[in-house]
């Protein structure tokens, strides 16, 4: 009787230990994606990236987020998170009228299966000093 009841606190120990293991994937330690959160984009040279970087732009100049002699160069890195369809965070390189790099962080949403997209934000990147 001694025996089992030493092994009671062991299985505790053991049954919290096994129920934490699908707790710490959901929080991140997976080797998923974390579900909500932003996630880098692993190609962005992927042409729908690419198309979406330029898209961006030419909403962003037609809202007037942007100047109109802005000219669409590439998408240089992002991130995207999985929502009810995904938030894109795009770093835009655009060509001014003097062909200048400026260099913009445009955060796109898009829901393929209706057709979806929005631009949320099109800011230019702040300069380090």
């Amino acid at each position: 009787m001694a025996t089992h009841r030493h092994c009671l606190p062991l299985l505790l120990v053991a049954a919290a230990a096994l129920a934490a293991v699908p707790a710490r994937a959901a929080l991140g330690g997976g080797r998923g994606p974390l579900l909500g959160g932003w996630n880098p984009i692993p190609d962005v040279s992927d042409s729908h990236i690419q198309e979406l970087g330029g898209w961006a732009l030419g909403q962003a100049k037609h809202q007037k987020l942007a100047a109109d002699g802005l000219r669409f160069r590439r998408v240089v890195r992002g991130e995207q998170q999985v929502v009810s369809g995904m938030n894109y965070r795009l770093y835009v390189d655009a060509a001014d009228p003097a062909g200048r790099t400026v260099p913009y962080v445009a955060v796109v949403y898009e829901q393929v299966w209706t057709r979806t997209r929005q631009l949320a934000s099109f800011n230019p990147v702040p300069r380090a000093h």
